[in-house]
């Protein structure tokens, strides 16, 4: 069936099991993968790395941080404007990150959360095939310009010892859970916004400066885990954090990282605007992605879904559904709302085909 849901991956709720009852008790049967919401300080998504990671690491000068009453500490910006800045260290030409594995958190979040999946399933509370989703982030969206400058040879020694640090967290998740019921997920929103030309980087090589990361993530994850993409106009600021006229670069991003990627792709998550611009689907007729399922952000803005669900329809028969990126920002009352949006989103679809 390819009317399946994808929760993207963040859930504004305090503890992994609130995520995953509640996607279950409404969502469950349209979910191929259930994440644990990326709850607590993961919440705000590569903002942690700042301060869990970057901050007091020899290789970095802090050239900025939060700004925060006297004698007290901000760890979270309020703003585009008040993000953590880095600097590497004068003459340094690598880059490395103690504990490989677990230097990041991404492996001992998901092996505590993966426990409470694994009892749920024992319970008979999730379906038997249903796998666990771990979403990590794109190395250039963790390392990018606006933290760490536009100095290409300096993000280059940066990214590729932070490249070493992920490979090994996602081998070390792949090691803990069993692959058969894992899947994991790279989120790219620093890579969407620089092939848009929109990242203060040159415009030209943008596509290849932003795939080959994903030679050697990929490759990490286990031949019978899944893989899939997601791919973010960004949230920080507002969504969109910036809306491009039409789809057409997203689609040549994810066609370059099936291109490079030496095995299968499971799926991919396109964000979609509100509009019902034919012009802004019609790139999704050029999707060269091959076997993985499309799953589209259009489940918001509701009063406009049915309309820009069928325009989308027209240039991509089969596509599952989600919203434009995580929840992470919504506050934790709202999240219910949402999942209703997604059962919305559902019916009509089914409705829509028993139209035609």
């Amino acid at each position: 069936m390819t009317e399946k849901l994808l929760l993207v991956g963040s859930i504004p709720f305090d503890s992994a099991e609130q995520v995953m009852h509640t996607a279950v008790d409404m969502l469950g049967d349209n979910l191929a993968t259930i994440p644990d919401g990326e709850v607590l300080d993961r919440r705000f998504w590569i903002l942690r790395m700042a301060f869990q990671v970057f901050n007091g690491h020899p290789a970095f000068e802090v050239q900025h941080r939060p700004k925060a009453p006297k004698g007290e500490e901000r760890l979270i910006p309020t703003g585009l404007d008040d993000v953590w800045r880095f600097k590497l260290r004068s003459g340094l030409k690598r880059v490395a990150f103690d504990m490989p594995g677990w230097r990041l958190g991404y492996a001992k979040d998901a092996q505590n959360s993966y426990a409470i999946f694994s009892a749920m399933k024992r319970e008979g509370k999730i379906a038997p095939e249903t796998r666990f989703q771990v979403s990590l982030p794109a190395v250039n969206s963790v390392c990018n310009p606006a933290i760490f400058g536009t100095d290409e040879s300096e993000l280059r020694v940066i990214r590729a010892g932070f490249l070493d640090a992920m490979v090994a967290e996602a081998r070390n998740i792949c090691s803990i859970i069993p692959p058969i019921e894992l899947a994991i997920q790279y989120d790219c929103s620093f890579e969407v916004t620089d092939v848009h030309g929109a990242a203060g980087l040159p415009m030209k090589g943008s596509i290849e400066r932003n795939v080959t990361q994903f030679e050697s993530l990929s490759a990490a994850v286990a031949d019978e885990a899944q893989l899939g993409f997601h791919l973010c106009f960004g949230t920080f600021g507002g969504w969109p954090r910036f809306a491009p006229d039409d789809l057409g670069r997203t689609v040549e991003l994810a066609n370059a990282i099936t291109a490079a990627v030496a095995r299968d792709v499971d799926w991919f998550h396109i964000p979609a605007l509100d509009t019902t611009e034919d012009a802004f689907y019609s790139p999704l007729a050029d999707l060269d992605v091959g076997s993985a399922q499309v799953y589209l952000g259009l489940v918001h803005s509701m009063e406009s879904f049915s309309a820009r669900y069928k325009v989308a329809k027209k240039h991509l028969p089969e596509f599952g559904m989600g919203a434009y990126c995580g929840l992470g920002r919504l506050q934790p009352g709202d999240v219910e709302g949402c999942f209703r949006d997604h059962q919305r989103a559902m019916a009509i679809a089914q409705e829509i085909a028993k139209e035609n």
